[in-house]
């Protein structure tokens, strides 16, 4: 079948993503909205947009009524549900079917396989992949976290069942803080995703998070496309991701996307997905959980082998066969993605909403800004607080870094803080350039990192004010004192970042 008109389910970043897809293979792209999201990037790209309700997602972006009704009413013959809210949602996927619409991702049966993560765990269990210890059902009650707790032991991870992106996750280090860390995981994950059910997993110290990317289509096919490495978090949300791993070898790599590609067949897998494990000091890997979804961080493997991850969701949902095999799978170079969020890495990572009063992304050669905001746009309260991701590829993994630091010295947000000046030091650190990653990197580095915050908000007040003078048309500056003006360029050499950004 050839699909027409697309309505994406979803905003932001991912959503732009999608209709630039959608754009290059001759689709529709329709969009929905939020009533805060009504002058958003997406709504302005797409070609219709449909408001599906208040601000919280709860009443708009998570209302499988509505998104079905509106893609129905807009003539869309399928829908592509992004990541996170309803993306690895089967009672969506069941809906859109039921009303004659393609879900462009896995049929329901393989996302309760894998999209559920306590389903996964079993599945990887009857198949005999390594996974961490951990309870393979969602925990009923407190008392059921409790006894379940006991006898993993202490510290221990919460996870939500459906969905990801560190949605619903806490690190539980003692009896007396399960309850708490109960109710705030089954809280985030019912905002999230719609579903508050959590499970229990052992937690394992100083590991490195990597991901195998697979695609799979309906006539029986599945590939993997390498793998990513995505040690580098903070609050168990991923900042930085690269491919290849650096720790990664051809023997291992051909373990891990083996395993990968068996689990994905054996869960009757269609479209893209991500199979993550937990690698330790010694290279054993453990799986860990699938994302039965496109991940945020897709576009390094697009970088590296030369396949639009989109492009081929679009054509495995319209029936097509993959058309090629695991050998013809090339991987070329080294390619890292930094997110920018609207957060303030100095001030507890808490969102800084508002509006954006300047912006520039970085460009040049092999750099690519997969962005969701404008200058003049405002950033929620209400949502994630990705804004954009800064890709780059290199011929190796060291031109990569040095293009990736002489992009985020480029990068300049106005008007929010962003985690820029944290991913300018994270590329320059020693460790990363050795590629001594675990996910407790930042943990490990972030003290050094703050003795700057004092002089990098003095900066960024700097900016914010120059900014704001420009932005009111008065284009020719009077001569700023030599202290403004020592900031003010420090704020824009390669490799700083402002507070304010």
């Amino acid at each position: 079948m050839k699909l027409a008109k697309v309505l994406i389910a979803n905003r932001g970043e991912i959503a732009v993503r999608v209709i630039r897809a959608c754009r290059e293979q001759g689709i529709t792209p329709v969009a929905v909205f939020s009533e805060a999201d009504r002058e958003a990037l997406h709504v302005l790209m797409a070609d219709e947009a449909y408001p599906i309700g208040p601000a919280p997602a709860t009443e708009s972006y998570l209302r499988i009524d509505r998104l079905v009704a509106t893609a129905k009413a807009a003539g869309a013959d399928a829908v592509h549900p992004g990541y996170g809210f309803l993306a690895e949602n089967a009672a969506f996927a069941e809906a859109c079917a039921a009303a004659g619409l393609v879900f462009i991702g896995p049929p329901p049966a393989a996302l309760r396989a894998m999209g559920d993560k306590t389903a996964a765990r079993r599945l990887a269990r009857t198949l005999g992949v390594p996974m961490v210890p951990g309870t393979l059902e969602p925990v009923a009650s407190d008392d059921a976290a409790r006894a379940a707790a006991a006898e993993i032991g202490y510290p221990l991870m919460l996870k939500a069942a459906l969905g990801g992106g560190g949605k619903g996750m806490r690190l539980v280090r003692a009896a007396g803080d399960l309850a708490g860390a109960l109710r705030a995981a089954r809280s985030e994950a019912a905002g999230a995703f719609g579903d508050s059910a959590v499970y229990l997993e052992r937690y394992v110290s100083e590991p490195r998070h990597i991901e195998v990317q697979v695609l799979a289509d309906a006539h029986g096919h599945v590939v993997h496309l390498g793998e990513r490495e995505c040690s580098i978090q903070r609050r168990h949300q991923k900042l930085v991701e690269e491919s290849p791993s650096p720790c990664v070898d051809p023997a291992l790599r051909a373990r891990m996307g083996e395993a990968a590609c068996r689990m994905a067949k054996a869960a009757g897998y269609v479209s893209a997905g991500t199979i993550e494990f937990l690698v330790d000091p010694d290279r054993n890997f453990y799986f860990l959980e699938m994302n039965a979804r496109l991940q945020v961080e897709h576009p390094v493997t697009e970088m590296v082998t030369g396949i639009d991850l989109v492009r081929e969701q679009l054509r495995i949902a319209a029936g097509e066969p993959l058309g090629y095999a695991q050998a013809d799978v090339v991987a070329r170079g080294a390619a890292i993605e930094c997110r920018i969020n609207a957060e303030d890495p100095f001030g507890g990572w808490l969102p800084s909403p508002g509006t954006i009063t300047g912006l520039r992304a970085a460009t040049g050669p092999w750099v690519r800004d997969d962005s969701g905001v404008y200058e003049g746009c405002t950033v929620s309260r209400f949502y994630d607080t990705l804004l954009a991701k800064l890709v780059v590829w290199g011929a190796d993994r060291e031109a990569a870094i040095a293009r990736m630091a002489r992009a985020l010295g480029e990068y300049k947000v106005v008007g929010v803080r962003t985690t820029i000046p944290v991913l300018a030091q994270i590329v320059a650190h020693e460790d990363f350039r050795a590629g001594r990653l675990s996910t407790h990197f930042l943990d490990r580095i972030l003290p050094g990192l703050t003795a700057a915050r004092g002089r990098l908000r003095s900066v960024a007040i700097i900016a914010a004010v120059l900014a704001e003078y420009e932005r009111l048309g008065h284009h020719t500056l009077p001569p700023p004192a030599p202290a403004a003006t020592d900031a003010w360029r420090m704020a824009f050499r390669p490799g700083a970042g402002g507070g304010r950004r």
